[in-house]
């Protein structure tokens, strides 16, 4: 008999090869590419209007950018064994399980009799399996097809209408889903950023406290913002009193990441509004980087703000063009159970909506008539390298390591 898991396809994004070349054409943004192509050009601008305020350039970026990249799903620790939840993953859907051993695998959530999704997206489930709501169709939680209801009577091939599998893989404590399936490995995917990240032992973490914000405007001009301090005297006096603006140094990535750091001012030993830590110094954490924070992006939805006692995560949602869901975690040892984190969330929630208030005022002003991508100044380094890779995906279909200059 065929095997029916032959031939299935991995992606919806997948393209038909040009007649006569055996190879797919690049899909490119629904945009001016000219003008894209100038937002590259040093020291770079914001990108064309339409990135920010279409809803087609999103769904293109939900194929070529987040199905096509490493999705952050979220934290290892919200999967316990015998569960499942069916995540996002750019323009598809996944259904991350774990197993009784605590394996972790992904499956497409889509049932192999009549494509009914397994849970709806965004949903959890616990127990030993995995069954279709639409004609019970009953799988393992290693995705093998194990029962069909009697009436359907006999002739299945069970092991061969298993669900499909998609790839995920966990880093440090996250969870993250590949849709298209032919993303680098992760560890290339993120070359160079095991030495800054493993210190802070990540994996070891825990929750202490989360907020979910509703940002009215793009997801990119929530990373934009993130990537400079250019605007902190501005908007973040507080942040100005325990980090000066124009400390630290920017990182040069190999792979699909971004970043900097800041320095503490003398005297203060943590982002807080007072300086002072209420919790307990990362047991990994030594040296130079007691004095210092590192602000991270792993392309393309997770933000780490990496603290001498703390780790604050941002995850990114892009509900619409103009809308997007964000929910910022504070992550903090074990060693500090039963600290108040308050020292730390109310900080950065202040800062948070400050720099929400910002994007938002972008988002109406790039929808204006006199909108016109300005250039980026030197302080504005790293948001340029961000806003290069999105404009290469624009034009190639997929996201690429910016180039040095």
């Amino acid at each position: 008999m065929t095997d029916l898991n032959a031939g299935v396809t991995r992606s919806r994004a997948a393209m038909t090869p040009a007649p006569g070349t055996g190879a797919a054409p690049a899909e490119t943004a629904p945009l001016d590419l000219a003008q894209v192509r100038a937002c590259m050009e040093p020291p770079g601008t914001m990108l064309p209007a339409g990135a920010y305020l279409d809803d087609d350039v999103l769904a293109f970026e939900r194929r070529a950018v987040f199905a096509r990249g490493w999705v952050c799903a979220g934290r290892s620790a919200d999967l316990a064994p015998r569960s499942r939840r069916a995540v996002a993953a750019g323009d598809d859907s996944v259904l991350l399980v774990r197993d009784e051993d605590g394996t972790l695998r992904g499956f497409y959530n889509v049932c192999r009799h009549r494509g009914h999704e397994l849970l709806p997206c965004g949903s959890s489930a616990t127990g030993r399996y995995i069954a279709c709501p639409y004609h019970n169709w009953v799988y393992d939680l290693k995705g093998r097809l194990d029962r069909v209801p009697a009436e359907h009577g006999d002739g299945y091939a069970l092991d061969r209408l298993g669900l499909v599998p998609a790839r995920v893989e966990e880093w440090h404590g996250f969870v993250f889903v590949n849709a298209s399936g032919d993303a680098p490995p992760l560890a290339t995917y993120l070359a160079g950023l095991e030495e800054i990240i493993a210190p802070y032992e990540m994996g070891r973490l825990e929750v202490a406290a989360s907020h979910d914000y509703d940002l009215a405007a793009n997801w990119k001009l929530a990373i934009e913002n993130y990537h400079e301090c250019y605007h902190c005297p501005a908007i973040h006096p507080e942040l100005c009193r325990v980090s000066p603006p124009d400390s630290g140094d920017n990182h040069t990535p190999d792979g699909l990441w971004a970043g900097g750091s800041m320095t503490l001012v003398d005297g203060a030993v943590t982002m807080s509004m007072t300086g002072e830590s209420g919790g307990a110094f990362l047991r990994g954490v030594t040296g130079p980087r007691l004095r210092t924070v590192e602000y991270l992006h792993l392309f393309p939805n997770l933000l780490l703000s990496l603290h001498p006692d703390y780790v604050m995560t941002h995850l990114l949602d892009p509900v619409s063009a103009g809308h997007t869901k964000v929910t910022c975690q504070w992550l903090f040892p074990p060693e500090a159970a039963g600290a108040d984190p308050s020292y730390a969330v109310d900080f950065w929630d202040l800062t948070n909506r400050q720099d929400w208030g910002a994007c938002e005022g972008v988002q109406r002003g790039v929808a204006s008539r006199g909108y016109v991508p300005g250039p980026f100044a030197p302080q504005e380094e790293v948001t340029y390298q961000w806003i290069s890779s999105v404009a290469a995906a624009y034009l190639t279909g997929r996201l690429t390591p910016a180039e040095r200059t």
